[in-house]
């Protein structure tokens, strides 16, 4: 029987794996994981201790190879010492790696990752959708015309589980409070559809735990299909029609994600380059010395710059890094990150407008702390979403649109439970003033955005 290569990267499941059922249908079947090195930058520490411990998981499933290195040389290597074809599920981040294995070892690839391919979502006039109300009308549509067929796991035959690498002091945080891993993510996808029939209901808005699905990370790594993920969640929708209004809330927050990835496919350098490039001429504070990209920059210290300015800016960032800028809502958000690798939609869109508009911080530099702490960081949604709430991005929020972290606090956590759950201080008397004042800083953002305002 022929034997195929399964190149495993944010798919790590077997349920509904197109690449994986194709390569069972024909024989034998191995899988491999590479610690790609080919990229622009490793993967953030975080996401690499969740994706360490799911490919564990998985590992038990079905054999996995685990190779470090160029995958251009990995995967012909591998396929002529098994002499195995290769099957591959589409990514959407590294096309020019992709296409250059693919013709040198004539692989097979299916779509697996997304609802659509980037290319088939277009407006009338043949060109990517920028704007997100349009793309979900138009993903709706052709999730109607072709709905999701998923796929049950296949057969197969077991593998013993890989070892853990080590991974940083830091992250003992994550497994008090993340469990990795396909049977975890079904579990807990399972879990959120009984809670919507319970009446627990959806809030993308709601700070309290168990509001939303808890699912960022599983589908990050592709634990749960995004195609088996609609198709169950629309046909409980129409077997609960109370819980519907819920469901279909959960799901517009899926197909967000959908569209930061077509974005990225289409302008692949969203990382580094503002979408806006009238941005390109604002004044951020900025130091060559914590350049994005650099991992041991992510950890911001003033005695990184010699310049006394830019260390300040420096002593700035470290501190909303470490929670402590004075703002409860902004301290609870960066603390939960700390400690779970996790942070509430809500309070990630909070915190960012501080660094980027109260504090004047590039919002590089925001997108590579969380790019290095956050579990779900991907290189289509952590800088999709950073451009967004800094203003240079597609469908971006209106620079003028500051989020007020102490008005925001009150509208979403006015219990004080989330705050008092990450920044218990912050409640009591003599919790530090934020450390620039919230007016005044909103009013020198305006400033500064009035002068490259109207620019190409």
């Amino acid at each position: 029987m022929p034997t195929t290569l399964v190149w495993f990267r944010d798919d790590l499941r077997v349920t509904d794996n197109p690449a994986l059922s194709w390569a069972v249908s024909r024989g034998e079947v191995a899988g491999v994981l590479i610690d790609d090195t080919s990229g622009p930058r490793p993967l953030g520490r975080a996401a690499a201790w969740w994706r360490d411990h799911s490919v564990a998981s998985l590992s038990t499933k079905l054999p996995i190879i685990r190779e470090q290195g160029d995958p251009r040389e990995i995967i012909p290597r591998l396929a002529k010492e098994l002499g195995a074809e290769v099957a591959w599920n589409r990514r959407y981040d590294a096309v020019d790696v992709d296409a250059e294995v693919k013709r040198a070892v004539g692989a097979r690839t299916f779509p697996g990752f997304l609802l659509a391919e980037p290319w088939e979502i277009n407006t009338g006039a043949g060109t990517p959708y920028r704007v997100f109300t349009p793309f979900y009308k138009a993903m709706q549509q052709h999730l109607i015309a072709h709905p999701p067929q998923p796929v049950s796991a296949p057969a197969l035959p077991g593998g013993a589980r890989l070892e853990v690498p080590e991974a940083p002091s830091w992250t003992e945080g994550l497994v008090e409070h993340n469990i990795p891993g396909e049977d975890a993510a079904l579990s807990r996808f399972h879990e959120f559809l009984d809670g919507l029939a319970d009446g627990r209901g959806y809030d993308n808005n709601d700070l309290t735990p168990g509001a939303t699905s808890g699912l960022s990370a599983h589908l990050r790594f592709g634990e749960l299909s995004p195609g088996y993920v609609w198709a169950e969640t629309a046909a409980f929708a129409e077997t609960h029609p109370a819980a519907a209004p819920h469901a279909w809330a959960f799901l517009r927050q899926l197909v967000w994600r959908e569209f930061a990835w077509h974005r990225l496919y289409h302008l692949p350098d969203l990382a580094v380059r503002n979408v806006h490039s009238q941005f390109d001429r604002f004044e951020w504070a900025w130091s060559s010395h914590a350049a994005p990209w650099d991992f041991a920059q992510a950890f911001a210290d003033p005695a990184m710059e010699p310049d006394a300015d830019a260390a300040q800016h420096l002593g700035q960032l470290a501190q909303w890094q470490r929670g402590e800028t004075g703002v409860p809502l902004v301290d609870a958000g960066m603390r939960e990150l700390w400690e779970t690798g996790r942070m509430h939609n809500r309070v990630r869109m909070v915190a960012g407008s501080w660094l980027t508009k109260n504090l004047g911080i590039h919002w590089r530099h925001g997108e590579e702390w969380f790019w290095d702490t956050l579990v779900d960081a991907d290189a289509a949604s952590n800088p999709f979403n950073w451009q967004w709430v800094a203003g240079s991005g597609d469908d971006a929020a209106p620079y003028f649109r500051i989020f007020n972290p102490l008005t925001q606090q009150e509208k979403f956590d006015p219990s004080g439970k989330y705050v008092g759950r990450w920044t218990p201080e912050a409640l009591l008397p003599g919790y530090p003033e934020p450390m620039v004042d919230v007016k005044a800083s909103r009013k020198v953002a305006l400033e500064a955005y009035n002068g490259i305002k109207g620019g190409v």
